[in-house]
């Protein structure tokens, strides 16, 4: 990693069917081998389900599932003395996205059975109605940075 400058931020373009960036960056995010075609396959069949199983529009459920799962906090390792603390921190928007898509994405993985367009779909459905593992990674989360907050001092 360079020590020079931050690396610039590029634009992410809107996918072709929605329209949204939010879901080109999963689609992204989703690839696997840099096989964006099948990703952008999985993730719109995962849509068709989600839209016929909630009798809602795909894309409200999707953008709600990911809020669902956005964290709000996080701890951090910061070592002081010689002890490790874990001190909860503030999450900026673009990390508690990111983090939402890749929870949501490695549950979706870890499901048993099925395509990965149907366990996609189960698991942003899931999101939604706030349940599932990703939403429960998120409670974890926020467990623990409230169990550190004593340590809250030590922010850097």
């Amino acid at each position: 990693m360079s020590r020079d400058r931050k690396a610039p931020k590029r634009p992410v373009s809107p996918d072709a069917i929605y329209h949204s960036t939010v879901v080109e960056k999963f689609i992204c995010r989703m690839m696997v081998d840099g096989k964006k075609s099948i990703s952008t396959r999985i993730l719109y069949s995962a849509m068709d389900s989600i839209a016929e199983k909630s009798g809602q529009e795909a894309l409200d459920v999707f953008n709600k599932a990911i809020d669902n799962v956005k964290p709000q906090v996080e701890v951090k390792s910061r070592r002081v003395g010689g002890a490790t603390y874990q001190v909860p921190v503030e999450i900026r928007e673009e990390r508690r996205e990111a983090l939402a898509m890749r929870w949501i994405i490695n549950a979706a993985r870890s499901r048993s059975g099925k395509s990965m367009s149907e366990k996609l779909a189960d698991e942003l459905l899931d999101a939604f109605n706030s349940t599932g593992s990703a939403f429960k990674k998120k409670e974890d989360t926020h467990r623990m940075a409230e169990a550190n907050k004593a340590f809250s001092h030590f922010r850097f």
